[in-house]
């Protein structure tokens, strides 16, 4: 197939989504604390139940829920400088990995005693636990998730980010929290950069600063978990062939060597290039005044997959999945937040 006949073949159903991440991008400006990837996957979800997208936009939202998505996550990686990871890391990190280690077990335990499902769980936990919608944009093909557990999560991950930005100053003053400090409790545990821009914003202008800094090394966290995950999928796979294989008759499959070649394989290609970007802009090759507009890029990026998303989710999933994940995100959000404190005053971070 030709690049003219695929670009003509997808060209419909990425127009319908880039149209929808515009109209989400101007609510985003408005309501900020809402965000524009939220609204682009309320507004696609809204679109989709109204009118199932045909056959003729089918292929371009595909490519926008997959590829657009993977390339947002390697401009996320332009956004950070190694040598400013390093500072802020040594500084934060064991409040940034003990957080995320407690995140991850307890979404795993409390998921499974409320009966979420596997994928689903994952996701709220990985977008609790290291950076809401991003983290989801990444994890999302190597799991193999559906629309429909994408499009939860990232709305229960917005649920308790609008709820952060309300309760969190509250709780920093009533604890006498210095700018810093508070910086580094809202880069922590707000998951979502506005949102964390937004609760930090209202505490000042150091904590502010201090907690986007926080936010984006927090988005490092990316590569090990998605690395985890690609591990375990092909774990998966392989006992799945096996088993598969038994019933056959067949001869098994031979266990597979875990060489490093072999597990450099498992490494997505948009994880690798979220590491380049980041090495190209710490060598100073990238202006400035270039960032922003990087950034501005990335996030829209991550609207017009999440509106594709929307445009392709069941609605009726959400109802079947019931309450039970919501009260998994909400108590996450709890487990994040006050682990997030007690780390930060035996780190004597406070």
């Amino acid at each position: 197939m030709s690049a003219i006949t695929t670009a003509r073949r997808l060209a419909p159903g990425l127009a319908l989504a880039t149209g929808i991440a515009v109209v989400a991008t101007v609510i985003g400006r408005f309501l900020p604390v809402v965000g524009a990837p939220v609204s682009g996957v309320v507004l696609g979800a809204a679109i989709g139940l109204v009118r199932r997208p045909s056959d003729a936009v089918k292929p371009g939202i595909t490519t926008a829920s997959k590829f657009v998505l993977q390339l947002a996550v390697v401009l996320l990686g332009a956004q950070l400088s190694l040598l400013e990871v390093a500072r802020v890391g040594v500084e934060s990190l064991p409040v940034m990995l003990g957080t995320l280690v407690i995140c991850l077990v307890a979404a795993w335990l409390v998921g499974r005693a409320l009966g979420v499902v596997g994928n689903l769980r994952t996701l709220i936990g990985v977008g609790t636990g290291i950076c809401g919608a991003s983290a989801i944009a990444a994890v999302t093909p190597v799991i193999g998730a559906l629309s429909v557990e994408v499009a939860y999560a990232v709305s229960t991950i917005f649920l308790f980010n609008v709820a952060a930005v309300i309760v969190f100053p509250v709780v920093g003053h009533a604890l006498g929290m210095s700018q810093h400090a508070f910086g580094l409790f809202a880069g922590t545990a707000v998951n979502d950069t506005s949102s964390v821009v937004a609760a930090a914003s209202t505490y000042g202008t150091q904590a502010a600063n201090f907690a986007v800094v926080v936010k984006l090394v927090r988005t490092l966290m990316i590569i090990p978990i998605v690395l985890g995950l690609a591990w375990i999928v092909g774990r998966r796979e392989q006992a799945a062939a096996a088993v598969a294989a038994s019933e056959a008759g067949a001869e098994p499959t031979p266990a597979v060597r875990w060489t490093p070649r072999r597990v450099f394989r498992l490494v997505p290609w948009f994880l690798i290039g979220f590491v380049v970007a980041a090495a190209v802009n710490s060598t100073g090759v990238l202006p400035g005044p270039v960032h922003p507009a990087i950034s501005a890029v990335a996030a829209f990026l991550i609207t017009v997959a999440l509106s594709a998303i929307g445009l392709s989710t069941d609605v009726a999933g959400f109802r079947r999945a019931g309450f039970r994940p919501l009260v998994l995100g909400l108590v996450l959000w709890v487990v994040v937040s006050l682990s997030s404190l007690g780390l930060m005053a035996v780190t004597g971070s406070f």
